[in-house]
Order: structure tokens, then sequence, then C-alpha cells
């Protein structure tokens, strides 16, 4: 934890941006230990984070109170989408709720313009490290991995540094 509050007071500051990216940093790391121990999200964090950044939005410290709302809608209607299409065509379920709602969280803190990079750098990592456990570790297939690790680490990623890399992978 301390070095991510450095992390974001070298990026932003030593200002209400730079806490104010600490405290996001901070609610996306414990969010992520609790899907990795439990693959549960608990919705009380996530709406703190959530409505934490709507909040801050009407000061402009990372976006506009415009952009945060369309971002979080955006968020949320994304994961639902895919949940519900994937549902419909293998008649499981392949995520949690909780997924949805932490996207949601993320787009009211960075906007629509980096979700495309939040779920492209969230999918990639959770691939990669979850076909590396079924192959190394000899995870069984059933048994879900959870996705709220890999969009905490793209989330915080692209709060810092969205616009290099949106740049970086051409967006």
């Amino acid at each position: 934890t301390a070095a991510v509050a450095i992390c974001c007071l070298w990026v932003f500051g030593i200002n209400a941006q730079g806490f104010f990216a600490i405290a996001f940093s901070w609610l996306l790391l414990v969010l992520a230990v609790i899907d990795l121990k439990t693959t549960y999200l608990p919705d009380t964090l996530n709406y703190i984070l959530l409505w934490l950044g709507l909040l801050i939005s009407t000061q402009t410290l990372f976006i506009d109170t415009t952009a945060s709302i369309i971002g979080a809608t955006a968020g949320y209607l994304i994961l639902w989408s895919v949940y519900w299409l994937f549902k419909i065509i293998t008649k499981k379920e392949g995520m949690g709720h909780g997924d949805f709602k932490l996207l949601a969280a993320i787009g009211a803190w960075t906007g629509l313009s980096l979700l495309p990079a939040v779920i492209i750098i969230s999918a990639v990592t959770g691939s990669i490290i979850g076909i590396a456990m079924i192959v190394f570790r000899n995870h069984e297939r059933q048994i879900p991995i959870p996705f709220g690790p890999y969009l905490a680490i793209a989330g915080w990623l692209c709060l810092l540094w969205g616009n290099e890399i949106k740049s970086f992978i051409g967006l």
C-alpha cells in the first residue's frame, strides 16, 4: 500500500488529486484481495468507489461529471452485456455481478475513453495468468478465476497513466 501511495503522489503530486488517487488505489487493492480470496466483490466497497468517483468528478480532479456518469454507465453495461451474451450462448454464468459494478466504479474515475484500455489490459492479463494457472499449476477449468483483480490492476494503471496507455495501444 505504501508503494501504491508513493506512486500516486509521484504521478499527481501532494494535492487533492494525489490523495484521491490513493483512496482509489487502496479501495481497488482491498477489492482485489477480497476477490482473490473469496471470488466475491462486496457491493459496499464497489459502491463507495463508484460514488466517490462520481462525487469528485464535480471538482474535475480527473474527469468532469458528464464523463464520469457516462463512464460509470458504460462500464456497467459493457460487462452486463458480456455476461448475458455468454449466459445465452453457454447457459452458464461467466462472471459475477460484482465485476459489472467494479468496472462501473472504474469508469466513474476514468471515463468512457479509458474503458477500452481497462478492458484490454484486464482481459489480456487475466487470460495469460489464467492459462498459466491451468498449464503450470493444474488449476481445474471448472474452478472460477476471479476477474476483479485484473480489472483493479487495469483501472489503477489507467487512472495513473491513461493517456500514455491509450497512445501505446493505439486507442
